[in-house]
């Protein structure tokens, strides 16, 4: 066993002896969040606050974890929560199969952070990030389908329920085969946008939470909103009760819980029928695509354009390591110098 499945062993150890109000051993529940989104969108800053550490926010290398606990009710053990944050914008999305595996998948949730300042990375990045991950998560259910069928099933099932069997858009929408959040960060940013362009950003937002079975809301650094944000996160990581709020206002910040919302509310795309009529689309989803890349068309993402390179960040600095790599460093240098000369100095033959 390594160090971290020993230290797991024992922190399970000692939550199985804590008895709760009746004496019995209570349940631990421990469930995992995934992060991601826009580079530089607010996601450590959200995890911070959920978590209320009083921290300054730094920039998130590639993928990170931490963890949080919380207890339900008094003398019950804290039930834990897995918080994972993808770095790099879209650039890194390999990792996600590192989080997100056969053994957590029943309880993992992912929560897409999407920077409302910058509405022409907007749709490139949620589709993306979603399409990758979703793709990710049905291979795994597909494995399970074979190994464990009913948990399987028991998953699929689950995420239909979020929509309730009467609702008129039961038949028209596709959930995300897990639970899924969509935060609209920079809020602050975002309403001083002319309110045509700010309409069309949350109708289209609106929808594609509602087609995803996913919930939505709009968040800023005030301290309002984040603690929206923070409400539904705490539902996905440790249990806590749903928001009874409900905010569909275009004009203020959106919160829409999962299966609040339905297409007629919503309404059509904001295009007039005329240009409606002349888009090539084969789904809803790709009919809102298009309306809404004509009037913010996709902006080249390049993510790593402005990485740094973390071995001269100060947060990662590590003595020991660092002396070895400047040494090593010199060396190359060396190397590099003597080898030029030497080829300098070859006679080589012209024929």
């Amino acid at each position: 066993d390594t160090l971290w499945d020993l230290a797991i062993a024992e922190v399970q150890k000692r939550e199985r002896e804590t008895p709760d109000d009746d004496g019995k051993r209570a349940e631990v529940c421990e469930k995992s969040v995934l992060f991601m989104g826009n580079k530089n969108g607010g996601k450590t800053t959200i995890i911070l606050r959920c978590l209320e550490r009083e921290e300054i926010p730094k920039p998130t290398l590639a993928l990170e974890y931490t963890f949080g606990r919380r207890a339900r009710g008094h003398n019950t053990p804290k039930n834990v929560a897995h918080f994972w944050e993808l770095g790099g914008g879209t650039s890194l999305l390999e990792l996600i199969r590192i989080p997100i595996t056969s053994n957590n998948i029943r309880s993992f949730a992912v929560v897409l952070v999407l920077d409302l300042s910058k509405p022409h990375e907007l749709w490139p990045t949620m589709e993306k990030l979603l399409q990758v991950t979703r793709n990710h998560v049905n291979k795994i259910l597909t494995k399970l389908e074979k190994t464990n069928p009913e948990v399987a099933t028991e998953m699929k099932q689950w995420m239909r329920n979020n929509l309730q069997r009467d609702h008129p858009d039961y038949e028209l929408i596709e959930p995300f085969p897990i639970p899924l959040v969509i935060i609209g960060s920079k809020y602050d940013i975002f309403h001083e946008f002319d309110s045509e362009m700010r309409k069309i950003i949350s109708m289209t937002l609106r929808f594609v939470s509602h087609y995803y079975g996913a919930s939505l809301v709009f968040t800023s650094k005030s301290e309002a909103l984040l603690l929206r944000a923070r409400v539904l996160i705490n539902h996905l990581a440790f249990g806590y009760d749903k928001s009874k709020l409900l905010s569909v206002d275009h004009s203020k910040p959106l919160f829409i819980p999962a299966g609040r919302d339905s297409l007629s509310q919503i309404g059509p795309p904001p295009a007039s029928s005329s240009d409606i009529g002349k888009v090539c689309a084969n789904t809803p989803l790709e009919l809102w695509k298009k309306v809404f890349e004509k009037t913010f068309p996709p902006k080249s993402i390049c993510d790593l354009q402005d990485a740094k390179d973390p071995a001269q960040d100060s947060q990662y600095a590590e003595y020991e390591v660092d002396v070895m790599r400047a040494q090593k460093n010199q060396e190359l240098e060396q190397y590099k110098r003597n080898t030029s000369k030497s080829w300098k100095h070859m006679d080589l033959d012209s024929e």
